[in-house]
């Protein structure tokens, strides 16, 4: 976490003002910015509190949150390869030339489009009961019929590997890994099927990554290995989770049935480009994102929709604002993140040798919560310079450095591209993340309007400032 401890100056002839940046607790960095930029920084803050009031206090937040509610109601679920993802890029774009904004643009993606079928799990030792069951995004089907075998409760990784492989040959392995964060928590699901299958399991399943269930069950992308067999793999609840680790400590044997089906092609998609062309330097850039695809569970309001639509609004709203920052301000609403940030991925390829004319990069998707600050990536300038703009929206001025924020942009922010993704309340983000319960009802239309107006005011001071953010 960042702290700035200012040091205020009086001395006309000193013509860089110092701040302290304490990183975990460290003071390691030292802010020196020159004069005239902190002065320039702060000259923004007129500008800044308007776009903020107009969209906060005036209706214009209002206007979109009705069109973010009637999207989600409009389409719900929008699954990679679908032609219901796809129509709904077609409204946006539609959407979007409606308010005024022309400069759209989308870009062709071969995408993933893995359908869920029939799933169902039964134990049937040591005693009769359906499991609630969801299959981790492409995965294989079981034999018609369906698998039967004994079930075995692993709780991690090294504990797999001080197995004997007689132990689990032929059996069902259930990682019992619990939440610690998303990060540490969701390698069960994107590597456990590879990783029981090396050790002769006929299939996987894993506690739903989440750290809170009302018997529910949470999906996400799962990644098998080459040369490694392809098995069944799905996610639990947390109550039958530990249901099955108390069984098997009290040495009862577990039988299940599980059954799944499931088809898997490759279809085309498009990531969508809006852009605010800036009116000194239009081939600079700084962008703003969201992801418009979501699982076919729930309505994926929460996960990517909020991100999706407050990064659309920033341009839309300043340009009916008539504020033209110097850069283009350029809003993407990547498709197909879901099964492995493969819309990102396919603009990356695409514009490679055109990074350095992205200034800065910003993505929204861990909600839109109440919104604290930014979780930002770059040089120690950068950060200052970022530090420096947050003081504008006190108390929404925290800023961490997780080292890779984002989903879609941490492959830009690793080829050397600084960036931020939105920090917000979102405590409970992981509680419906990935899950039928990923629907308008946890969200707040406070909360999303004052994401919407720090995001979009932020992003303009970003986009208008005279100095380039500079890289590592």
């Amino acid at each position: 976490m960042y702290l700035i401890l200012l040091t205020t100056l009086t001395f006309s002839s000193i013509h860089s003002i110092s701040a302290k940046v304490i990183i975990d607790g460290d003071v390691n960095n030292q802010c020196n910015l020159d004069k005239k930029l902190v002065e320039e920084i702060a000259a923004y803050k007129n500008v800044t509190q308007m776009i903020m009031n107009e969209i906060v206090s005036k209706g214009l937040g209002q206007e979109m949150y009705k069109e973010y509610t009637y999207f989600i109601d409009k389409f719900g679920a929008r699954v990679s390869g679908t032609e219901n993802l796809e129509k709904s890029i077609d409204y946006m774009i539609n959407l979007t030339k409606s308010h005024g904004l022309i400069d759209v643009t989308t870009e062709e993606v071969d995408v993933p489009h893995w359908v869920r079928g029939h799933e169902s799990l039964q134990m049937t030792k040591p005693r009769e009961k359906n499991i609630a069951l969801i299959g981790l995004g492409s995965s294989v089907s079981t034999p018609p019929e369906g698998l039967t075998a004994e079930v075995i409760v692993i709780k991690s990784f090294q504990d797999l590997d001080r197995t004997n492989d007689t132990e689990t040959k032929g059996k069902i392995i259930l990682f019992d890994a619990h939440y610690v964060t998303y990060g540490d928590t969701a390698i069960y699901r994107t590597q456990g099927a590879s990783r029981a299958a090396k050790k002769g399991a006929v299939a996987s399943l894993i506690r739903s990554i989440t750290p809170f269930s009302i018997y529910s069950t949470h999906t996400g992308a799962q990644f098998y290995e080459n040369d490694v067999t392809k098995i069944p793999t799905a996610a639990i609840t947390l109550e039958d989770a530990d249901l099955m680790r108390r069984l098997q400590e009290r040495g009862e044997k577990i039988v299940v049935t599980l059954k799944m089906s499931s088809t898997f092609d490759m279809k085309k998609s498009r990531n969508t480009i809006i852009d605010l062309k800036g009116k000194e330097n239009p081939d600079k850039v700084v962008i703003v994102s969201g992801h418009i695809d979501s699982w076919d569970v729930g309505q994926g309001a929460m996960d990517d929709g909020g991100g999706m639509m407050i990064s659309w609004f920033a341009p839309v709203v300043l340009n009916r604002l008539n504020l033209k920052p110097k850069r283009t301000l350029r809003a993407i609403l990547w498709t197909a993140e879901e099964p492995g940030l493969i819309g990102a991925a396919g603009y990356l390829q695409r514009h490679v040798s055109e990074l350095s004319n992205i200034n800065f990069i910003m993505e929204s998707d861990e909600g839109t919560f109440m919104p604290r600050g930014l979780d930002v990536a770059g040089s120690n300038t950068t950060r200052c310079i970022i530090a420096e703009i947050l003081k504008l929206f006190s108390p929404v001025d925290k800023m961490t450095n997780s080292g890779g924020p984002g989903s879609d942009i941490t492959m830009f922010i690793r080829k050397g591209v600084p960036g931020a993704s939105l920090l917000n309340d979102n405590a409970r983000y992981f509680w419906y993340h990935h899950s039928d319960g990923d629907t308008l009802n946890v969200q707040n239309i406070n909360d999303v309007i004052h994401c919407a107006a720090f995001w979009t005011a932020a992003s303009y001071v970003i986009a208008d400032i005279s100095k380039d953010l500079p890289r590592d």
